[in-house]
C-alpha cells in the first residue's frame, strides 16, 4: 500500500506541472491569426484606455487596426472583453495568468504578437501609432506567421454504375494463416 502511494505521489510531482503548463487562456485561439492588443485598466475612465478607445474610435486607425490583423482585449475593472463581448471570469482570470503579469495597480497596455510572444509592454501612456510602428517594425516570418488551415474533406465519389443499387454485405474476416506443427 504505502510503494502505490509512493508512486502516485511521484506520479503526480512529475506530471502535476505539465497540467499546468497548459493554457486555456483566450490568447490561444488568436496564436497564429491576429496580433492580440491588451489592455488592463483600474478604471474604465483611465486616461491611457479613454485615449486608445478615442484613437480606435476614428475610422483610419480602425482600419490599421485591421489590416494590421490585431484583436483588441480589455480588462476593466478586472471585467474582461474581447472585441467588445464579455470574457467570463475563468477567461479573464486566464487571461491575465497567461500574461505573467505582477500585481500592480498601474494601467498596462501590451501587444502580443502572431508568435504569441509580448512585442510591447508599456506601463505609461501609449499612442495608438506608436503600437502601429512597432507591428510594422516586426521581422516578416512573424508578419506572416499563420496557422495552417487543414485541407478541405472531400467525399469519395460512388463508382460508374452504381447508381441505384444496394450497398453490399460486408466481407467476412479472412481466417487466420495455420501455424505449420513443429
Amino acid at each position: 500500500m504505502l510503494i502505490r502511494s509512493l508512486t502516485l505521489a511521484t506520479l503526480l510531482a512529475f506530471v502535476g506541472p505539465l497540467f499546468a503548463g497548459d493554457s486555456d487562456s483566450p490568447l490561444d485561439m488568436d496564436k497564429g491569426r491576429a496580433r492580440p492588443l491588451i489592455v488592463i485598466a483600474p478604471s474604465t475612465v483611465d486616461p491611457t484606455w479613454v485615449s486608445l478607445k478615442n484613437s480606435l474610435d476614428e475610422p483610419a486607425n480602425r482600419k490599421g487596426f485591421t489590416e494590421r490583423n490585431m484583436v483588441l482585449y480589455t480588462v476593466l475593472n478586472l471585467m474582461g472583453q474581447r472585441e467588445g463581448k464579455d470574457l467570463g471570469p475563468q477567461d479573464t482570470a486566464a487571461l491575465i495568468r497567461a500574461l505573467k503579469l505582477g500585481a500592480g495597480a498601474k494601467t498596462k497596455v501590451i501587444l502580443v504578437g502572431k508568435d504569441g510572444e509580448k512585442k510591447l509592454e508599456q506601463s505609461d501612456a501609449i499612442e495608438l501609432q506608436q503600437i502601429f510602428k512597432t507591428i510594422d517594425e516586426l521581422p516578416a516570418t512573424e508578419k506572416e506567421a499563420t496557422v495552417p488551415t487543414p485541407p478541405p474533406v472531400t467525399e469519395a465519389a460512388p463508382a460508374k454504375g452504381a447508381k441505384g443499387t444496394k450497398p453490399g454485405k460486408p466481407a467476412k474476416p479472412a481466417k487466420p494463416p495455420e501455424m505449420p506443427d513443429d
